[in-house]
């Protein structure tokens, strides 16, 4: 069953010009699928793999070369009457291959099935990096929620101890309800301190694989429809995840490396033709009597057959070499199978999980807030006291943490299960409008390139460097966090201290 991400609608519009912020989730995926190195990385890997088709290819075309030797004879033996004292020599030869048992042909299609698995790896790297971004760009929302709920939650503690204080100094309260809002306030700065400290370290994270800081990033688009069982998932992931496909390519290429090796023990028929072109300089005139011509020339063409007879154990080897890399493909095959068949379960049940921690988590807020604003009003007649009030705002702070970070989870466990299922590369999620790379391409460039001097341009950096971003803060940008800006302590205090 082939299901489809696409966010936004629309196709996406590059924002590659210039380093702008990434302000949308389909933004910051197109940001680092143009310019991530581990990406831009893959696809030079992979078309270092599509050279090897040419490679293969070229054992079995015709060789020419020239071969030329320039000869001073410093010293000529005395018995040697017709020894030039120079002498040079031009040896063209071309040889072409006519059978070689298969080697070629095996060792071609071994090529073009690694091409293939390089293909799939390099959708499971996709897959990959767009996992991870999704997972920083819902870190950031998360942590600068929680930083915000943080603040809020310390300026209300601040105006609490402000108000203990207050009532303090009129008699209404003890010293010891002020030490424990002023221990509460400690520890609502202290958990501040290390919301911002992580929200930090989320914007880094995110600047490394988008190349750019995030903006104010927006609410990430729904995800589409998603498996309905862990069953289906399976089924879907073990047709369509890059992973277990590549994994299949490679022990497939070996089963041909084995053939290409037994090709070694079978005869090998090549055409050859050559020629001979000699000048003496007239070194010979020396030479009493000599009838020797100055320069001549020479050509020779024929059919050259090799049997292997004996040749040590060498061949039996290379295919028991060949046989054993096969069997621990075909047992990777099964490694990755079982792997593909954990994540599409395991994602599953922590997308599932966490849906249903943000269900429970929506109404323990819900309860937390009536349970608060009951616990004030009870304070405001003297039957709760100070640590009543602090403990069901901090409960009701705990759960809004719980439930911001259960939609994280939610939303990137949801994406990992598409990518599971090998729906998460960049075909499947609206990026066809900044262009897809196509492997194919480069391979059809070069597969069938047979001119010795194709050299590409000098490589030069692709990906873009952050060295010039500046250090992220824990700064909040409007984050949309439940209120927590009312007063701790609302009870009305005594004229005395209002000044009434």
């Amino acid at each position: 069953m082939m299901r489809q991400l696409v966010f936004g609608g629309a196709a996406l519009a590059m924002v590659l010009a210039s380093p702008a912020y990434a302000e949308t989730l389909q933004q910051a995926l197109q940001q680092a699928y143009v310019s991530n190195p581990t990406i831009t990385g893959a696809r030079a890997g992979l078309r270092a793999t599509d050279e090897t088709v040419p490679l293969a290819r070229a054992d079995g075309l015709p060789n020419a070369s020239v071969e030329t030797d320039y000869t001073e004879n410093l010293v000529v033996g005395s018995n040697n009457f017709v020894e030039p004292a120079r002498q040079i020599t031009v040896t063209p030869q071309v040889s072409v291959p006519i059978y070689s048992g298969g080697a070629v042909r095996n060792s071609i299609k071994a090529a073009k099935t690694r091409v293939d698995a390089g293909r799939a790896n390099l959708r499971e790297t996709e897959s990959q990096l767009f996992t991870e971004v999704v997972g920083a760009y819902m870190d950031v929302i998360r942590d600068e929620a929680i930083v915000g709920l943080n603040q809020q939650n310390v300026h209300v503690l601040e105006i609490n101890l402000k108000a203990t204080n207050d009532r303090f100094q009129v008699g209404d309260l003890t010293r010891t309800d002020v030490a424990q809002s002023q221990a509460r306030l400690a520890q609502a700065r202290s958990d501040l301190e290390t919301a911002q400290s992580n929200l930090i370290a989320s914007r880094e994270n995110y600047v490394r694989l988008v190349g750019a800081p995030p903006g104010e990033l927006e609410p990430p688009p729904p995800l589409p429809l998603l498996p309905r069982s862990p069953d289906e998932a399976v089924q879907i992931a073990l047709g369509d995840n890059p992973t277990l496909v590549a994994a299949k390519k490679a022990a497939d290429a070996y089963g041909y490396d084995v053939k290409a090796a037994r090709a070694d023990r079978l005869p090998k028929l090549s055409l050859f033709a050559g020629g001979q072109y000699y000048n003496y300089f007239n070194s010979l005139e020396a030479v009493a009597g000599s009838s020797v011509p100055e320069s001549g020339t020479a050509a020779q063409a024929g059919a050259r057959l090799t049997i292997p007879l004996f040749q040590g154990g060498r061949p039996a080897a290379e295919v028991r070499q060949a046989q054993a890399y096969q069997s621990q493909a075909i047992e990777q095959t099964t490694a990755a199978e079982r792997q593909v068949i954990d994540n599409a379960r395991s994602d599953f049940a922590a997308w599932q999980a966490a849906e249903a921690v943000i269900k429970s988590s929506k109404a323990a807020v819900d309860a937390d807030q009536l349970s608060l604003q009951g616990v004030r009003a009870e304070n405001s007649v003297g039957n709760r006291t100070i640590l009543d009030i602090l403990n069901a705002e901090q409960e009701l702070l705990n759960s809004q943490v719980t439930l911001v970070s259960a939609q994280r989870d939610a939303y990137v466990a949801g994406f990992a299960l598409l990518a599971a299922m090998g729906h998460a590369e960049a075909r499947d999620l609206g990026l066809a409008g900044g262009g897809l790379y196509n492997p194919l391409a480069n391979y059809n460039r070069v597969a069938h390139n047979i001119w010795d001097f194709a050299e590409d341009p000098t490589p030069k950096p692709i990906a873009s460097s952050t060295a010039d971003t500046p250090a992220q803060g824990a700064e909040v940008h409007g984050s949309a966090v439940p209120a927590l800006d009312s007063p701790v302590d609302n009870r009305p205090t005594s004229p005395a201290v209002t000044g009434g």
